[in-house]
């Protein structure tokens, strides 16, 4: 005859085994919930950074036509260049610009920055196509350089020169230019 007082413990013994492994299964899930939670953070810094390096890496404003160059007493002494927006970019606000001067002899960093210019070169802006006359650069618009070009500058026949137009995103659009074997009144730089 089997005493009726000893334990029998296979039941109790299924049951912790059964809240062990739900502990574990929980402990798995909140694991990995907080991975993904991770993971997902991660991706969308990653996204952001590649956003943000192909916006300063490609330039938000370019060229539009060519440049002219105003002659008198055999120099160069205005230039007219006109700018608009690449294809696909947001607006620029040109009031942020910086433009900057260089040829063989000498560097201007700021000749232009949007707000005070230097006493010898000066950029006028002017929206030639239909939009807001305000200081953003926006989409179908376009805006000329108007650059006075002092004596002391010396741009004579056969000098090559750079204006640098720097938005305050995206590349630095550097234009080189030439000044022709001849210096007329008006002469197309390339």
């Amino acid at each position: 005859m089997k005493n009726r007082n000893t334990k029998n413990n296979a039941a109790f013994t299924g049951l912790e085994a059964a809240i062990v492994l739900i502990a574990f299964v929980v402990v798995a899930a909140v694991f990995s919930y907080v991975m993904l939670g991770a993971g997902f953070f991660t991706s969308q810094k990653s996204k952001e950074v590649v956003h943000t390096g192909v916006d300063q890496a490609t330039s938000s404003i370019q060229l539009s036509g060519d440049v002219t160059g105003i002659g008198a007493a055999n120099e160069v002494t205005n230039l007219y260049v006109t700018l608009s927006l690449t294809a696909g970019n947001n607006p620029v606000d040109t009031s942020k610009v910086v433009v900057s001067y260089k040829d063989n002899l000498q560097y201007n960093p700021r000749i232009f920055d949007g707000v005070t210019n230097a006493a010898d070169i000066h950029w006028v802006k002017s929206n030639q196509a239909a939009g807001s006359e305000d200081n953003m650069l926006e989409e179908f618009e376009k805006v000329r350089l108007d650059i006075t070009i002092p004596g002391t500058y010396n741009l004579v026949a056969n000098t090559q020169f750079t204006i640098e137009v720097k938005p305050a995103a995206g590349a630095i659009l550097p234009i080189t230019l030439t000044t022709p074997p001849v210096v007329s009144g008006v002469m197309t730089l390339v």
